[in-house]
């Protein structure tokens, strides 16, 4: 068997990762946000000027699909090079989406686009990971509330709106990322005011504000207390470089401190993450800040106690590679999931490879041996769990298998390359 190919696993086809243990070493420069590329591509339905995004994951599963559904909808699709993507209007929009291939969570951000655009939309209902109960009210409520007639038909989500969308006020009872995209995607084009209270500010939502405000939109940040937009009458192109990927900087990070690495981090986006790295710092990883980049050496794993919560708290995509950290600490970690309860299925995956935990109510414990993993054949339940079964490959004795491997292409742009470079021996299998 010959170390990585070009070849990866396709969706859905039960192929699957081998990755032998590694200590990681060199340099890796971060791609562009997953969360925050697909939401620009739908901002991109907002006009029909072209959109230019650099910086953009072009390798990502989730971002191909994306942009198979712009193209249905009309728009042209061009890669002008490796990491950058121009949006232009091909065809007249349409309002319908036909679809039958995996869905993904951003088709709901696709009908607020739609609907704002042109008075109605019709996606296929949303994908993504399976994470508990991620229902989608809230973003029925947004569009509700700005005057949309919202209903199903069989696995369709429809919506409109013939005298088009009008602003007013959106109370979010939770801080949910995506309604609250939602909502400002929609406000641009709104008539009047739409002011969105208890939004979440996280760093992709302030990407997506910035990218509209070059497009034309009128937008104001209150803090964490509310987001002001004055709907005009439309938007036209702009030119705008996404952000880096501030889960694609975590993985590697812990991947480095728990395989005794030294690892080059370039474009780690410290600011946006300060409340997790002061987590890692204190349960002993060794992090140097240089100019641009963070320098990340191995060293001793302390146990951790984190719960997730909004922006700027842990994401709960963060907790999973933490538990990979936790299974190499010597002692008792404790994680709890306060956005998504019970997101630990992939603690049983984890225990196929020695992985001591417990579950108490809506808390995870791992009780850590400082290591001590083997190899074994697990499944990626979803994109983070497949990424923590990697960074635990990294340490465990022997050859580590991951089937639905594909999982982790949705998210980690050119994923494989990447760990080869890092010096990780590791073969797709479709």
């Amino acid at each position: 068997m010959d170390p990585f190919t070009a070849s990866v696993p396709k969706e859905n086809n039960g192929g699957y990762l081998k990755i032998l243990p590694a200590r990681l070493s060199g340099t890796v420069r971060l791609s562009g946000a997953k969360n925050a590329a697909l939401r620009h591509l739908a901002a991109s339905l907002l006009t029909d000027e072209p959109v230019i995004l650099n910086n953009f994951p072009a390798s990502l599963l989730d971002a191909k699909i994306h942009v198979e559904m712009l193209e249905r909808l009309g728009k042209r699709a061009a890669l002008r090079k490796q990491d950058c993507i121009i949006l232009s209007q091909l065809t007249p929009s349409t309002s319908r989406l036909e679809w039958t291939g995996r869905s993904i969570r951003n088709t709901l951000l696709i009908l607020g686009a739609l609907v704002a655009r042109t008075g109605a939309g019709a996606v296929p209902l949303p994908g993504g990971c399976k994470l508990g109960e991620r229902k989608y009210d809230l973003h029925v409520s947004v569009l509700e509330s700005l005057g949309a007639t919202v209903w199903e038909e069989d696995d369709t989500l429809c919506a409109e709106a013939p005298q088009g969308l009008t602003g007013m006020d959106i109370h979010l009872r939770i801080r949910s990322t995506g309604a609250t995209e939602n909502a400002i995607l929609c406000g641009t084009l709104a008539r009047g005011v739409t002011r969105i209270w208890n939004p979440h500010i996280r760093p992709e939502i302030l990407d997506l504000i910035e990218l509209l405000r070059k497009m034309g939109a009128h937008i104001r940040v209150f803090g964490q207390e509310h987001i002001e937009v004055t709907g005009v009458e439309g938007l036209g192109g702009a030119e705008h470089t996404v952000i880096a990927d501030n889960m694609e900087a975590i993985t590697w990070l812990v991947g480095a401190a728990i395989s005794g690495g030294d690892v080059e981090i370039e474009g780690f986006p410290i600011s946006d993450m300060e409340v997790v790295l002061a987590h890692l710092k204190s349960a002993g990883a060794k992090i140097y800040q240089g100019a641009g980049s963070v320098i990340v050496r191995g060293g001793p794993c302390y146990p951790l106690e984190i719960s997730t919560g909004p922006h700027p708290g842990i994401n709960s995509d963060v907790q999973p590679i933490l538990a990979a950290w936790a299974a190499h600490a010597k002692g008792e970690s404790r994680i709890i999931d306060l956005r998504f309860p019970g997101r630990y299925a992939y603690a049983e995956e984890l225990a196929r490879m020695g992985l001591c935990h417990q579950l108490h109510g809506d808390m995870l414990l791992i009780y850590g041996n400082g290591g001590g993993l083997h190899g074994a054949e697990v499944r990626a339940l979803d994109l983070r769990a497949g990424a923590a079964q990697v960074l635990c490959g990294l340490t465990a004795e022997g050859e580590t298998v991951i089937h639905d491997a594909w999982q982790l292409l949705r998210g980690y742009d050119r994923f494989a390359e990447k760990l080869a470079a890092l010096g990780v021996e590791c073969w797709w299998k479709n």
